[in-house]
């Protein structure tokens, strides 16, 4: 009975950051790279605020690989960010990451930046409490992914990397259970509309939420996705950080910065 109502009560408190999320205004042309949306409006007239960053710590500093473990034939840092990249004759022989190797975090909130370029085919995402898997090779991980691909079909979308694979789509609020079936339990917005949100070829802000079985993407202020992971069995609750870079068919550019993360 305390944990049916402790997950409701995570559930209220996400849901009140996905009230005020969707209130944010779809990003301007002509606004730097920071920006996460304008201000909501509605509540009675009432100006919200963003809520204000506190207890965020940096997980890169913008001049090295200093606490990351990734391919130096894939990875660098240019311009203050984590670069991977490829081209349609230089791909590792499967998916690799760029882990974060100072912590294996729980319940956070994770903020970053994030530009993909290079093609249409571009594919990467964040992975998150996830574990690597040796015997299949160096920097493979398995676990959560907060997806991104350039052509915006799967950007924001939950993906299990090497388990249970698309387990929430973008625009979608749902559930899994230990019968290993999942459900919907509301709806974000329309997918069109969540899409328009996402800027192609340029800067995104990427907030991902973990919080007990509780878990949600933002992207540039807007909800993306919320999943509730019921699955005692395939969940995972703490493990790795890392940066995909996916095998593709062409080139690919993925730059990561402003990484920072707070304990929940």
């Amino acid at each position: 009975m305390f944990q049916t109502f402790a997950r409701f009560i995570g559930l209220a408190l996400v849901l009140a950051v996905t009230a005020f999320a969707q209130q944010q205004t779809p990003p301007q042309g002509g606004r730097g790279p920071g920006g996460a949306g304008g201000r909501g409006g509605g509540g009675g007239g009432r100006n919200f605020e963003p809520v204000e960053e506190v207890g965020f710590k940096p997980m890169f500093d913008g001049q090295s690989l200093k606490g990351w473990d990734c391919d130096p034939v894939f990875f660098r840092v240019e311009g203050g960010a984590i670069v991977g990249e490829t081209t349609a004759s230089h791909q590792p022989t499967q998916n690799i990451f760029c882990i974060w190797r100072d912590g294996q975090p729980g319940d956070f909130e994770l903020k970053l930046q994030y530009k993909l370029s290079g093609g249409p085919g571009g594919n990467s995402g964040i992975q998150y409490r996830s574990a690597e898997l040796p015997e299949v090779g160096k920097w493979v991980l398995k676990g959560y992914q907060a997806d991104i691909d350039a052509a915006q079909q799967y950007t924001g979308m939950l993906y299990e990397e090497r388990a249970r694979g698309f387990i929430n789509r973008r625009g979608l609020i749902t559930s899994v259970g230990e019968s290993k079936k999942s459900g919907i339990v509301a709806s974000l917005g329309d997918d069109a509309t969540l899409k328009s949100y996402i800027r192609t070829d340029d800067w995104n802000d990427f907030q991902i939420i973990a919080r007990g079985n509780v878990l949600v993407h933002v992207i540039n202020g807007h909800v993306m996705s919320m999943f509730i992971d019921d699955d005692k069995d395939g969940r995972k609750m703490a493990g790795l950080i890392g940066i995909q870079l996916h095998v593709t068919n062409g080139p690919m550019k993925i730059e990561v910065r402003n990484i920072r993360i707070k304990s929940l």
